[in-house]
């Protein structure tokens, strides 16, 4: 089912600031620090031939796109036909990347990896994940991409992966545009970003929210109509994925809500949870916004590496682009701002104690000799490998859609008259799992190799978070 909305008109003033209704614990005399440095160590090596669009340079006041592309040849990639195998080894003795498809992916973060099943198949026809999901899973970007609906046909047709109930919101209610122009670098973005939440929860609605621009000003308001959409028409909940990222800049505490459930869905009792995830960066060790918003679930990147011989399944290891570090404005605070670390936000407490937010909090594939294989026809004529952790956050959103944990920032129990405090709760479930015995081990695979300029290390790393999914909980 495809339906196009656009909003002609503004939102319902929902983003009024909200006091939290009793504080989980006590604070006193509290000290503010900062997350330890990460230790520097030399990025791993990117393999093969990587491109890097225009749509990835920074600006003040602007995001960027937070995708990389496999080339052939070093040059700007064209579409090819139909998907097929590249190899790309690493070491031909040891491991070799292999471009991913629904079908390895949902096998190896989903499935059992160890499987004859997670070897790449690229025939049409060999499927993804089993058809799961609730409620709705937003994307939100700059620009309109003219084909998304088709592409998501088209990528579900070759795959044979279940139909999308799909629908494209102009998020232009703050007058700065009628339809957002097309924009062939950010289609790709959006393109990859419909289809891959799709992957992972078949049966969760994917909305396409098109920012006007990629001015932070037109995708902030489009993070509010994502939002609104989804407590408007989905009570069950879901997921509202961001791949893209701006810098760090000293105002960002007060756009912090805007990335929250509570400033939304107040207007039903708190009955529609929400996550916003984005992306953690694509240039290596360093931070950028939303990435370090708290009540944002950050997310890395791998690189999947495979037998030579049998292309199974060997290892994951930190993809040397990742993103990830220490924020520099989001620092841990005892006193209710709707943004910072602290009491509301200290799932990373037992790591770094009274500190400043570090990312990312989890991490997928995004290596683009190990990318995935995505259909966009305006950005690149046809099928492209494509990776980044504009990969990764859209991927996390579905493979936690499709858990159905259903967690938001609001929690509320009888026994305190239905009274309690706004937490970071899907982080605070990933994080507490770091101490276990055994569930972390079977919910989470623990990346100890390559390096983004900071060594992946077991347990937590500023490269991939506490690792990377695997089966259906912990997350």
């Amino acid at each position: 089912m495809i339906k196009k909305i656009c909003f002609v008109s503004g939102l319902i003033a929902c983003l009024a600031f909200l006091v939290p209704l009793a504080p989980a614990q006590e604070t006193s005399g509290a000290t503010s620090a900062v997350a330890a440095a990460p230790e520097a160590s030399a990025p791993t090596p990117q393999l093969g031939s990587v491109y890097r669009p225009a749509s990835d340079i920074a600006r003040s006041g602007y995001a960027h796109t937070t995708y990389v592309l496999r080339s052939f040849d070093g040059g700007i990639p064209h579409g090819l036909s139909a998907p097929g195998r590249i190899q790309s080894g690493i070491n031909p003795l040891v491991t070799t990347e292999e471009a991913e498809t629904p079908q390895s992916l949902g096998c190896l973060y989903v499935g059992s990896p160890g499987s004859a099943g997670c070897i790449p198949n690229y025939n049409s026809g060999s499927g993804g994940p089993t058809a799961v999901g609730y409620g709705a899973i937003a994307l939100v970007d700059a620009y309109d991409n003219p084909n998304a609906a088709a592409d998501l046909l088209a990528f579900d047709n070759y795959w044979v992966l279940p139909p999308a109930t799909f629908v494209k919101v102009y998020a232009n209610g703050n007058g700065d545009c009628t339809t957002p122009p097309a924009d062939a670098n950010w289609s790709v973005e959006s393109s990859m970003d419909i289809e891959y939440a799709h992957v992972f929860a078949p049966k969760a609605a994917i909305i396409l929210v098109e920012a006007c621009s990629n001015s932070m000003a037109d995708l902030l308001y489009a993070e509010q109509v994502a939002f609104n959409y989804i407590v408007t028409n989905y009570p069950a909940g879901g997921q509202v994925s961001n791949s893209w990222q701006a810098g760090e800049f000293a105002g960002q505490i007060a756009d912090d809500s805007t990335f929250a459930d509570f400033t939304y869905n107040f207007v039903n009792g708190y009955k529609t949870p929400i996550l916003a995830f984005a992306s953690a960066g694509d240039s290596g060790l360093g931070v950028g916004y939303p990435s370090t918003n708290p009540w944002v679930i950050s997310a890395g990147g791998t690189s999947i590496l495979r037998n030579p011989t049998t292309l199974k399944f060997v290892s994951e290891a930190c993809w040397g682009g990742s993103g990830g570090g220490t924020s520099t404005v989001e620092t841990y605070a005892t006193t209710y701002s709707g943004g910072n670390t602290g009491p509301w936000a200290d799932f990373q407490y037992p790591i770094f104690g009274q500190s400043n937010r570090a990312t990312p909090d989890m991490s997928f594939d995004a290596d683009p000799a190990s990318g995935a294989w995505v259909y966009s026809a305006y950005g690149l004529g046809a099928w492209g490998v494509i990776g980044g952790t504009s990969l990764s956050s859209p991927a996390l959103a579905g493979i936690v859609n499709r858990n159905g944990q259903k967690l938001g920032s609001v929690f509320l129990t009888p026994v305190n008259s239905g009274s309690d405090w706004f937490s970071t709760w899907e982080n605070n479930f990933a994080y507490s799992q770091l101490a276990t015995a055994k569930a972390y081990k079977a919910d989470f695979f623990d990346v100890k190799t390559g390096s983004n300029g900071s060594s992946a290390v077991a347990n937590w790393d500023y490269c991939t978070g506490v690792g990377s999914p695997r089966g259906a909980n912990g997350k």
